[in-house]
């Protein structure tokens, strides 16, 4: 898929936003400047793209800032991050990034799109391997290193190329020296949600996913082991705002509620983990 068709695919209300924002440009910097405010206590809409693993903490943390900040509102742009990285970069109107790993933000950081002094890692997830809770092989995917073995036919990965996802599990499978021979096997999948959906229908034998994935599906995968923080690069979340944000003072507001003990609390409860605790 092309910049163009990535960009194209992006939320239609996000690119008439976009737009909006162009015209308003014309009418002063005086204008601008009550757009973007620095007091405490600004309102007004911030956009939040995001990586699909955060979806279900994310909407409802999102709710969460909304109640406690009326006359604000919240709205999220949810995929794979390298994906949305490119949308970004091309131009989307985003006030704030939280990406599934750092190579994303490291990209647009070098590009200057990364508000100085805005990055945080307020969670933190795990690698784990996932077979279909009905009618899976007890033989294939018992461990990763069985992953190698003949009664392991598909096992889905999110593409490495976008999907950090892809690349903490292409890690794993390196550290068990079974990338080459797992290789062949391998069903890429656009994101790491998707990799689920497959593993959930009983379409591949096996998956990598993030414990925070599985824990969405009960009853529908079963997870039989989780990969050694040593087998992979952590997995963090980098959340920074986006430089050039309209909405500067909000989006700050909400990078912050997200470092927040009251945040932690809510990460906890979907399975994430968080430093300090």
């Amino acid at each position: 898929m092309t910049m163009f068709n990535k960009l194209t695919c992006f939320p239609a209300f996000l690119l008439i936003a976009g737009a909006a924002v162009l015209l308003a440009s014309g009418c002063g910097a005086a204008g601008q400047a009550q757009e973007t405010g620095t007091d405490a206590g600004a309102k007004g809409t911030i956009t939040v793209s995001a990586a699909i693993s955060l979806k279900d903490v994310l909407t409802g943390l999102g709710k969460n800032f909304e109640k406690a900040h009326p006359g604000t509102s919240v709205k999220f742009n949810f995929g794979a991050s390298g994906d949305l990285e490119e949308q970004i970069i091309a131009g989307a109107p985003v006030d704030v990034f939280a990406s599934a790993g750092v190579k994303e933000t490291n990209d647009l950081s070098g590009k200057g799109k990364i508000l100085s002094g805005t990055l945080s890692e307020p969670a933190e997830n795990e690698v784990v391997l996932v077979i279909p809770a009905q009618g899976s092989s007890s033989q294939c995917g018992a461990s990763f290193a069985s992953l190698a073995g003949p009664a392991c036919g598909k096992i889905a990965i999110g593409s490495p190329d976008t999907v950090p996802a892809g690349r903490y599990a292409r890690d794993v499978l390196n550290y068990y020296g079974i990338w080459n021979k797992v290789k062949p096997k391998l069903i890429y999948a656009g994101s790491v949600r998707q990799v689920l959906d497959y593993v959930a229908r009983g379409e591949v034998d096996a998956g990598l996913v993030y414990t925070t994935d599985a824990l969405t599906s009960p009853g529908q995968v079963k997870v039989t082991q989780t990969a050694p923080e040593a087998s992979h690069q952590p997995v963090v979340y980098p959340v920074a705002v986006i430089a050039g944000s309209l909405q500067e003072a909000l989006a700050r507001e909400f990078v912050s509620y997200l470092g927040s003990p009251q945040a932690a609390t809510v990460f906890k409860k979907y399975g994430f983990k968080v430093k300090g605790s």
